[in-house]
């Protein structure tokens, strides 16, 4: 009797462990997903002001094209290009900013600080991410993890070269 009550707590001990990994593991894929759709939002509202940047009077003719094509490509592409993408209008936009910008007007001057700020917005939101998607990806080593499927069907969550660079 006492052995089945001994058997019966350990069963009932074990449930229970695996059913708090997976609802960690579900916690922190949930973290992942919003970490990135936050990111995503910030680096949308970047190519925004990098194409009202491009069509300011601060860009020369050839810097405007550039960076118009740059936040372009940052816009619309797919997940697998995205990090080139980001990769290029960060280096677009280092260019044009490096050039200086003293003659800038008041409102060149108010897009440039949006985009100073905005610049700050994503590296702490990349910060985020990053910290999210190694959480995660920590928990799903685990041999429990992996031995009882508790992560489901989830892809496992990555980090993108862009998150390295420095914006």
């Amino acid at each position: 009797m006492k052995t089945a009550l001994t058997l019966g707590f350990l069963l009932l001990l074990a449930m229970w462990y695996l059913s708090f990994l997976a609802t960690r593991l579900d916690r922190l894929h949930h973290r992942v997903e919003t970490s990135w759709a936050n990111l995503d939002v910030l680096l949308q509202k970047r190519a925004a002001v990098a194409l009202e940047i491009a069509h300011s009077d601060l860009a020369d003719p050839a810097s405007s094209m550039l960076l118009t094509g740059a936040a372009y490509q940052a816009r619309d592409a797919d997940i697998q290009s995205r990090s080139m993408a980001e990769s290029g209008l960060s280096g677009a936009l280092g260019l044009l900013l490096s050039d200086g910008q003293g003659h800038a007007t008041e409102l060149e001057q108010a897009l440039l600080r949006e985009l100073s700020f905005l610049t700050e917005k994503i590296r702490i939101a990349i910060a985020i991410h990053t910290d999210a998607v190694s959480s995660t990806q920590m928990v799903r080593k685990k041999l429990v993890v992996r031995t009882f499927r508790l992560a489901g069907t989830a892809p496992l969550p990555v980090t993108y070269e862009f998150e390295s660079d420095v914006l």
